[in-house]
């Protein structure tokens, strides 16, 4: 059984990390440079930095941070927000990242998907998807949460699939910052729909949560933030936490 993997999430609005609740009432959380060597030293499996105002605003993400985790993390990471072209791909790639997320710009110009894939593979390509259940149906929103579009969860998270997304990246924007649970029904849905890896994201408080969503929403990784910037959950002690209810983990970072 591939070992489930454990990701930091690192929302960057200025150049320093963020957190919020519903994806608003954001509060200062740290450098994300300084966070993502500290998670990187800990074990986290890989790391995800969002320019969560990039899509919004018209900006692109800083390629100066990317160098600058590039030079201090040994893991892999991927970075999103305001990615639009082949050449904002290129230099991300350049600076150091390993993956990109799209969200807002493909929901828009869906062949980009196919673009990235066709020039750089499709482990380059993280679908990311903020979705919120509007009466039972879950439906995607652009532009950092903002705005609602006409796209529905699950079919476009398998149109992301057919034009070569490596991995789907599913945020709730109904758990996110809560800390309640993930939305694990809709994650069990998209990992039985999918072929390609499942990342939840949204919703993390406890460790229990992230047995839950492996075991449950068979997710193939999980994503949180909050938990791990305010020092809730170290990773070494969610790993082993882990190992020790059944869930295969990548090796354990002893303290």
């Amino acid at each position: 059984m591939l070992a489930k993997r454990i990701i930091p999430c690192l929302d960057v609005k200025d150049g320093t990390t963020v957190k919020g609740v519903n994806f608003v009432n954001l509060k200062f959380a740290g450098d994300p440079v300084e966070l993502g060597k500290r998670y990187s030293d800990e074990g986290a499996d890989e790391l995800v930095f969002l320019d969560i105002t990039a899509s919004f605003e018209g900006r692109k993400t800083f390629v100066d941070m990317v160098r600058r985790v590039a030079e201090n993390v040994s893991i892999p990471f991927t970075v999103g927000g305001g990615i639009g072209s082949i050449e904002d791909v290129e230099k991300l790639l350049e600076a150091g990242a390993d993956k990109v997320s799209v969200n807002s710009s493909a929901i828009n110009n869906p062949q980009l998907i196919d673009d990235i894939a066709r020039h750089f593979g499709n482990q380059v390509c993280v679908a990311a998807i903020d979705a919120r259940n509007v009466d039972g149906d879950w439906l995607c929103y652009e532009k950092g949460g903002r705005v609602p579009t006409s796209r529905h969860l699950f079919e476009w998270a398998h149109e992301a699939q057919e034009r070569g997304a490596g991995e789907v990246l599913f945020t709730s924007m109904d758990h996110d910052g809560v800390k309640h649970g993930f939305a694990c029904e809709a994650i069990a849905q998209l990992h039985d729909l999918l072929d390609i890896p499942v990342i939840a994201s949204g919703g993390c408080g406890a460790k229990e949560h992230f047995l839950d969503v492996f075991k449950s929403g068979q997710a193939d990784a999980a994503l949180a933030a909050s938990v791990f910037h305010f020092g809730e959950i170290a990773i070494p002690d969610l790993k082993e936490y882990l190992a020790d209810n059944g869930v295969t983990v990548r090796k354990i970072k002893v303290q």
